[in-house]
């Protein structure tokens, strides 16, 4: 299902067939993959928060009118955050390095389990983010 996640400029013409023939049979997936492409395309536009925080909400409107309830939980949330997701188009910066390497230490924690001296786990986890290089 990478077909939906691509930016359609992207996509090979066997992949826009794909595409095309998945839309014609679910008409809803195709709406909610035009709102959810809006709504990136939002994030990727070169605007002041004032102007993105009305284009949200104007997004907002237009998924609770189209009757989809994939988005709700999603909306309860963006709803609820909207002041920090806001804060995005400020300096365009976003937590996703540190949330990456909060996940890539939980892996390796799940990974190490029953290593018991906090050394070798510190071992682990260095060796796993620098690599081996530190060592040839």
């Amino acid at each position: 299902m990478w077909i939906l996640r691509k930016d359609t400029n992207n996509l090979l013409d066997e992949e826009l067939e794909v595409l095309q023939l998945l839309f014609m049979h679910s008409p809803l997936l195709e709406t909610s993959y035009k709102l959810s492409k809006e709504l990136t395309d939002i994030f990727n536009e070169d605007i002041q928060r004032s102007r993105a925080k009305r284009k949200i909400h104007a997004w907002i409107n237009r998924v609770k009118q189209s009757g989809l309830g994939c988005f709700n939980t999603f909306l309860s949330t963006l709803e609820e955050r909207m002041e920090e997701i806001l804060h995005y188009f400020i300096h365009r910066q976003t937590s996703g390095f540190v949330e990456g390497l909060n996940n890539k230490i939980k892996v390796i924690k799940r990974r190490c389990y029953g290593i018991l001296n906090p050394d070798h786990l510190f071992q682990r986890i260095l060796l796993d983010l620098s690599g081996y290089s530190l060592f040839s």
